[in-house]
């Protein structure tokens, strides 16, 4: 595993009782009427969440990817909806701040942004352009609109309308808020990940400054904005660990609270078994996350390994939530326990920042690209 500073542990201990204080005692009174976590939102702007990934020179708190992962998984062992709150403008801020570091050079000038703050209009929307005129635009109109519910705290839009987002080597990468130009949509409703608006957002005619093309030049954002990924992918991984976790916690107080036939039902073999495999597969999944984390502090390439992790870790979490609803029995099944909730939000991961289809397909293809026959 790799190691943290004593800054850095003390920020993962402070995410951890933060949950454990506020966020796990009063979940239900936000989650089941699907209510926006204010209170829990200005707490972790004092806490300085919303810091994380900005670097320390312009304002945010310098920590390391797997800092990062570790303070996820805390978080969301709490709410996963909690952490969903700043996990887009994390990825925001690896994608715009980061790249500076890691490549050696200023990709773009800096623009103030809200995440240390976490103030209303964080939201920024990625637009994919194309076509031999890119490098000379002055502005840039976007028409049509596109359903922005997968990404709550963002869209997805080329500037083409419905058609597919062409290949990386002619893309431009435009960042630009939300407040800008914006029509909301009705608030979608979703199966979990409660208290966190997902909303359709319908542009017309909307104009963007060539000034806000990323990398500072066209053509170099997509492999700026391709690193933001490999760490929105290591966060959902982290997401996922704290959302199995949570499950595991609450299966194995549960095993040792209930008993059957005269004995803790932990102690019979089809229970044991299952916590068993839960606490493997949450373990497993960490240790993957970690991996991509440390692979990304070390500045190589890590789009398989963030890939690998997103995938074991999102469908881990699923199963190890099943089956904490099975050690439950009916129980599990009822609002009156908390396993029902980390099997409704479990989902979210497999399907959140490129499906864990997709992910095979990166996977498979670094690894013949890294392992090529002679």
């Amino acid at each position: 595993m790799s190691t943290l500073s004593e800054d850095e542990r003390d920020i993962v201990a402070l995410a951890g009782a933060f949950v454990d204080e506020r966020v796990r005692p009063r979940v239900r009174d936000y989650e089941s009427v699907d209510k926006y976590p204010a209170e829990f939102i200005e707490e972790m702007k004092k806490l300085g969440f919303f810091c994380l990934l900005v670097p320390g020179e312009h304002g945010g708190v310098d920590v390391s990817a797997t800092c990062f992962a570790r303070a996820t998984e805390g978080l969301a062992r709490g709410w996963m909806s909690v952490f969903g709150s700043l996990c887009y403008m994390s990825k925001t801020n690896i994608s715009v701040a980061s790249s500076p570091a890691s490549r050696g050079r200023e990709a773009i000038r800096w623009k103030p942004m809200p995440c240390p703050s976490g103030e209303p209009g964080g939201p920024w929307l990625r637009t994919a352009l194309s076509g031999p005129d890119s490098a000379f635009l002055d502005e840039v109109r976007l028409l049509g609109h596109r359903p922005a519910g997968r990404c709550p705290a963002g869209a997805d839009t080329n500037g083409g309308g419905d058609r597919a987002p062409v290949r990386h080597p002619a893309v431009t990468e435009h960042y630009y808020p939300i407040t800008f130009s914006r029509n909301l949509s009705r608030n979608l409703p979703k199966l979990g990940y409660r208290g966190v608006e997902a909303c359709e957002l319908v542009f017309d005619r909307m104009r963007v400054p060539a000034s806000a093309v990323l990398g500072g030049a066209p053509n170099e954002g997509w492999a700026q904005m391709m690193r933001g990924l490999e760490v929105g992918r290591i966060q959902v991984a982290a997401r996922a660990v704290g959302v199995a976790q949570a499950a595991l916690d609450d299966a194995v107080k549960y095993a040792q609270e209930r008993e059957s036939f005269g004995k803790p039902i932990w102690k019979h073999q089809s229970v044991g078994n299952l916590l068993a495999d839960m606490a493997t597969k949450v373990q497993a999944a960490r240790l993957l996350t970690e991996d991509a984390a440390r692979r990304l502090d070390e500045g190589g390439r890590a789009d398989m390994e963030a890939g690998m992790a997103k995938l074991f870790a999102s469908e881990a979490a699923m199963q190890v939530a099943l089956d904490a609803m099975r050690v439950h029995g009916g129980y599990g099944f009822s609002k009156e326990f908390e396993v029902e909730r980390y099997f409704r939000d479990a989902p979210l991961m497999i399907l959140g920042e490129g499906t864990n289809e997709i992910q095979r397909n990166v996977i498979a293809a670094q690894l013949i690209a890294r392992n090529p026959i002679n």
